[in-house]
């Protein structure tokens, strides 16, 4: 039992004896249930409903997302695909996200994902639990740099068109590792800063979102026509097969839709878990699916005489786009609206992707865990877990020194690594029909199709976002997805077969009362 759940009476003085028979202070409904999942409560459970679906909402960040690959969309597929992928993209994400809800009402805990898999599996359940823990690891820090870095190119091209400070690979990757210091630094200070910046963060986007469509659509003289934003294909990989590239193009909107299980991982700090964090789940994406159809909308109608190409100065797309049509000075300001966005991001980011590392350091799953499992006792945060975010986060996106498609590849390790994490408890869940235990915020009947769904879009992403993405393949273009999940994968499994299976048992209990099923009142 922890400190703050121990016997001792609300009026006793410090120091003073305790009757054998005092009565244990009472615990909350949240606090109970973690006890019934195994765990006692170590973390401050300060956050709101509201908060945790911020955290959610702002690592999908649509300023971020939509954005940073917006020049990878327009050559694969084009004003077309940007339109018309998003809505589809966007319907078999909420697909996914449905399910996955359904499961974090059933189990909010901060391990989340890998521990659904765990409690799932009616076999081999720490091979399963293993195998989701690093996915979801993997596609966590590949999260935090893709945000992280598209926030410093966005930082760099502003820099570049006040400064002059010229937008190259090096000085990109200087800004990104200070925005990553000071996002450790941020999260550092505790959950009460990061859910404030949280709670600023959703209103930053959706305002921002307004400030830049209604500044793209009352300033320039002309806009695009409805016939190229709606019809026009362009093809810019050197691949001759449409379809293909149109499948390509889909990266764009599914890098965006990433990241909302970020609301399961905080259900530890959340009051009324069982039901804020599926609603922080669904209504992220549901919230992110109409603002950044908007968004994708304006910002293409916005294009100026495009002649087949849409290039920039500063190695920025949109930046060209805001310069085109309202100016230096208000390209400017919606550079500054972005990089707030994009800030903001990677600062939730970081808070889930330490979280999932608390978690899984708890049950003893990654190298080091008895560090990375560290509380600080002022903040009630773990520290050490904040820097092995950042620090892996940096790791993977310094190949962007030398690799011209190293952005577009984060993107896609993201991808992958975050839905095979999401989709293995779904598919476990569909094992178990109606043996599923059901917390108060389901699905019903529908919780077969919508599992079958989200299952199938998952095996079809993660094969598609492997593939060669420009063709003629070189160094230079060479997309290292499949390497990064290969060393990942391989490096799990390894370990796995010669140690881990062996000590490894799924999430560890820490506390001492019986863990009671899921559908039982509390």
């Amino acid at each position: 039992m922890s400190p703050e759940h121990s016997p001792v009476p609300s009026s006793a003085a410090p120091g003073a004896a305790v009757a054998p028979d005092a009565p244990e202070v009472a615990l909350s409904a949240d606090e109970q249930r973690l006890r019934e999942l195994g765990y006692t409560q170590e973390l401050a459970r300060s956050l709101s409903s509201f908060s945790n679906f911020a955290v959610s909402f702002s690592i999908v960040s649509i300023l971020s997302g939509c954005l940073t690959l917006y020049g990878f969309g327009m050559a694969t597929g084009g004003p077309a695909l940007i339109t018309w992928g998003w809505p589809l993209v966007g319907l078999m994400t909420l697909c996914v996200g449905l399910a996955m809800a359904e499961i974090c009402s059933a189990f909010p805990t901060a391990g989340g994902l890998y521990y659904w898999a765990a409690k799932l599996a009616p076999s081999h359940g720490p091979a399963w639990s293993w195998f989701t823990g690093w996915f979801n690891f993997l596609g966590q820090v590949a999260v935090t740099a893709g945000v992280d870095y598209g926030a410093a190119s966005f930082t760099n091209a502003l820099l570049e068109l006040q400064f002059g400070f010229a937008a190259t690979p090096q000085h990109t990757v200087e800004i990104f590792a200070v925005i990553l210091i000071l996002h450790g630094l941020l999260n550092s200070f505790g959950v009460r800063l990061v859910a404030l910046f949280n709670n600023v963060s959703v209103w930053w986007h959706l305002v921002g979102v307004v400030v830049i469509v209604g500044a793209l659509a009352i300033v320039p003289a002309h806009h695009a026509s409805p016939s190229f934003v709606l019809g026009h294909f362009v093809n810019e990989t050197g691949f001759h097969s449409p379809f293909y590239v149109s499948l390509l193009g889909l990266l764009l909107a599914q890098y965006t839709l990433t990241g909302y299980d970020a609301s399961a991982h905080m259900t530890e700090e959340t009051q009324d878990a069982a039901r804020s964090g599926p609603r922080g789940i669904v209504n992220s994406i549901l919230v992110s699916l109409v603002a950044g159809w908007i968004l994708l909308l304006g910002l293409t109608f916005a294009i100026q005489n495009y002649d087949g190409e849409l290039s920039s100065a500063t190695g920025v797309p949109p930046a060209q786009i805001f310069l085109d049509a309202v100016g230096a000075t208000g390209a400017k300001l919606l550079l500054l609206i972005v990089i707030g966005a994009q800030f903001f991001c990677g600062m939730a980011s970081v808070t889930a992707n330490s979280r999932m590392i608390y978690a899984f350091s708890r049950d003893g799953a990654l190298p080091g865990s008895r560090i990375w499992h560290r509380i600080d006792a002022r903040t009630q945060t773990p520290t050490n877990a904040i820097w092995l975010a950042t620090g892996g986060a940096f790791l993977l996106g310094l190949p962007a020194l030398w690799n011209t498609t190293a952005y577009a590849a984060v993107t896609s390790v993201s991808v992958i690594g975050l839905y095979l994490a999401y989709v293995i408890p779904v598919y476990l869940r569909l094992r178990q029909g109606d043996e599923f235990q059901r917390g108060p915020w389901n699905l019903g009947r529908w919780s077969r199709p919508v599992g079958i769904v989200a299952v199938g879009w998952t095996a079809l992403i993660t094969v598609l976002f492997m593939l060669p993405t420009v063709s003629p393949i070189t160094a230079k273009s060479f997309n290292y997805t499949s390497v990064a999940v290969a060393v990942v994968l391989g490096f799990a499994g390894l370990w796995w077969l010669v140690s881990a299976r062996r000590w490894f048992t799924g999430p560890r209990i820490n506390n001492e009362d019986s863990i009671v099923p899921v559908g039982e009142d509390l």
